[in-house]
């Protein structure tokens, strides 16, 4: 079984390819029963649609193909804390685990002002707050 760090990683990647491509470095992916069902890159930038954050694109996919709008089974990794648009598809879809290593300033929905992912403040059919869990990387 693979661990948060390796999701991680390969979040970091699909940043690295999202910054090649004029975009910000964020990559996402999402998981169910240790399997990768999707895997995105930021690409608002290059698509020129804000809505393309890494989070939201691999959420699209999921769904696809899953079939289904109940993402319950699955965790998402992202190499940046989801933003509160993120966090307003991570709830509704139900995901119950999010896995993040840095955080964003003023909009993120762990840490900013407006903390969605952890608010007991929202419709009573979405998701109950998911696990949320930063991780740390030591690069020495």
């Amino acid at each position: 079984m693979r661990d948060d760090l390796f999701y991680i990683q390969r979040c970091i990647e699909l940043g690295k390819a999202a910054l090649l491509k004029g975009n910000p470095p964020v990559g996402a992916i999402i998981v169910k029963d240790d399997l990768i069902i999707s895997e995105a890159e930021e690409a608002g930038s290059s698509k020129k649609d804000i809505t393309c954050h890494a989070e939201i694109e691999a959420v699209r996919m999921a769904t696809r193909k899953l079939n289904t709008s109940d993402l319950s089974d699955c965790i998402l990794y992202s190499s940046h804390e989801p933003c509160i648009m993120c966090s307003y598809a991570i709830r509704y879809y139900r995901i119950k685990k999010v896995v993040f290593q840095n955080t964003v300033e003023f909009l993120g929905g762990v840490s900013s002002s407006m903390p969605l992912l952890r608010s007991d403040e929202v419709p009573p059919h979405w998701s109950s707050v998911p696990e949320i869990i930063q991780l740390s990387l030591n690069e020495n």
